[in-house]
């Protein structure tokens, strides 16, 4: 845009300096008349035309008029400028097309905001608290392991071979065969066995039967009495008898205890000076309590505070717990809107000839 700003000053500066000689040349084209008006008015010239590269032409050109009359001056603005000091129309339609050019789109995610509020808030605990303990179970994972196959495979075929193994000296080895030789053969033959007939045949039946038992009466009872027995020795002989001895024994004597007994101690003090006590003196506080008041119960909530470093937890038993990282990905989404540019369209110039036909720009006949 200040691009053409600046190409409007130029053509304005260089049509204030061409004034002069514009009101001069009009002087002269009016005395012309009419006869010099008829063979501009059937002069048609093709316009001047840019090949952009889109299929199209453009012509960027401004057409500025001095003192009354046109004067021709294009200046292009981009695609080279001309000067053309004739007196010619030209039609220009323009076509604006639309290009899709994108641009961002600013996407509103919801998140969540912690906000701490200075209130106790009452939390229902149930009770008996329920304490969820993670228990690490060991289990198996299966790793896929990259194992190289050689293209093409290597086939081993085993292939049986009689080898031959030298012997430096053959030599004969006589076995011993008995002659004749003798041969076992198992004959079956039938053996009789005795059976009794009619067979016996010996079947268990429990049958309770009752067997007597003879109790004499009345019942005999034995009774062991004690009674001594002398037993004839033939000679007697001393036998010792252990006698009782003396038997160190460790009693507890007292012993002294020192005992810490208060007692007043003089001290004596060169020259007695007076010592100021304080005594509190009971003073009646008047302590307002509103009725009723709010008691304030803390109830204790998770905190969560942002620590700067890695602290490291104790685990038993390390475990494999798998994370998932989310990885930003830039999508582009072209959004289409409109854009205006300026699509130049030919106009087809047709001449007519004296036998009545019509010839176009492009050099072709139309009857």
């Amino acid at each position: 845009m200040r691009s053409l700003i600046h190409v409007a000053l130029i053509a304005l500066f260089a049509v204030a300096t061409w004034a002069e000689d514009s009101e001069k040349a009009a002087t002269q084209e009016a005395s012309k008349g009419t006869a010099s008006a008829l063979p501009e008015s059937k002069k048609q010239e093709k316009r001047g035309l840019l090949g952009l590269g889109y299929g199209y032409a453009y012509d960027g050109g401004y057409d500025i008029g001095a003192a009354g009359h046109l004067q021709g001056l294009d200046l292009g603005h981009g695609y080279g400028g001309s000067y053309d000091d004739g007196h010619h129309h030209e039609k220009v339609i323009t076509v604006y097309k639309n290009v899709p050019v994108p641009y961002p789109v600013e996407k509103h995610i919801p998140y969540p905001v912690e906000k701490q509020v200075h209130v106790p808030v009452k939390v229902p605990v149930p009770q008996p608290y329920p304490v969820e303990k993670e228990v690490p179970v060991p289990y198996k994972v299966y790793v896929k392991v990259p194992v190289h196959i050689p293209q093409p495979y290597p086939v081993e075929k085993k292939v049986h071979v009689p080898v031959h193994v030298p012997v430096d000296r053959p030599y004969p080895v006589k076995v011993y065969v008995p002659q004749p030789y003798p041969v076992e053969k198992h004959v079956p033959y039938p053996v009789k066995v005795p059976v009794p007939q009619p067979y016996p045949v010996e079947k268990k039946i429990h049958v309770p039967v009752k067997v007597p038992v003879h109790v004499p009466a009345p019942y005999p009872v034995e009774k062991l009495v004690p009674y001594p027995v002398k037993v004839a020795v033939d000679r007697p002989y001393p036998v010792p008898v252990p006698k009782p001895y003396p038997v160190e024994v460790e009693k507890h004597v007292p012993y002294p205890v020192e005992k810490h007994v208060p007692y007043p101690v003089q001290v004596p003090v060169d020259r007695p000076y007076p010592v100021h006590v304080d005594r509190p003196v009971p003073v009646a506080v008047k302590v307002p309590v509103p009725q009723p008041y709010p008691v304030e119960t803390p109830v204790p909530y998770p905190v969560e505070k942002p620590v700067p470093y890695p602290v490291k937890v104790p685990v038993d038993r390390p475990y494999p717990v798998h994370v998932e990282k989310h990885v930003p990905v830039h999508v582009e989404k072209p959004v289409p809107y409109p854009v205006k540019v300026p699509v130049a369209v030919p106009v087809y110039n047709q001449y007519y000839g004296h036998d009545g036909g019509a010839y176009n720009d492009y050099g072709g006949y139309l009857h």
